[in-house]
């Protein structure tokens, strides 16, 4: 069953500038997170995320992403910066107005709309 619009999902993401410099958003938000939600993978830091597709709680560029994707699925996809962080950024980690590169991995559809 694929990922639809209304279904919490449960991911992980690496993130990589579009030069390919991977931003180290996981390693960041790993100090500050419960253990649980963290998992290393081949000396890779992932972190377990969850949203509601469709709410617009991540990325939209994510979010399109993830939908149609079935659980255990991969997706590597390249982000516009207005899919994205736009003109913000993220400082020290993001630029502004940047393409990015997004690996994703559906872990599991948590809940699905009936």
């Amino acid at each position: 069953m694929p990922a639809n619009k209304g279904d919490r999902v449960l991911f992980n993401m690496r993130i990589f500038l579009n030069k390919g410099d991977e931003v180290l958003l996981n390693e960041t938000q790993a100090e500050y997170l419960p253990k649980e939600m963290i998992r290393v993978v081949d000396g890779v830091t992932l972190i377990d995320r969850t949203f509601v597709l469709g709410r617009r709680e991540a990325m939209a560029g994510v979010e399109q992403a993830l939908m149609g994707v079935k659980v255990g699925g991969h997706r590597k996809v390249r982000i516009s910066s207005h899919l994205a962080y736009r003109d913000k950024g993220i400082p020290g980690l993001i630029p502004p107005d940047a393409v990015l590169i997004c690996e994703l991995w559906l872990r599991d559809i948590v809940s699905a709309l009936p």
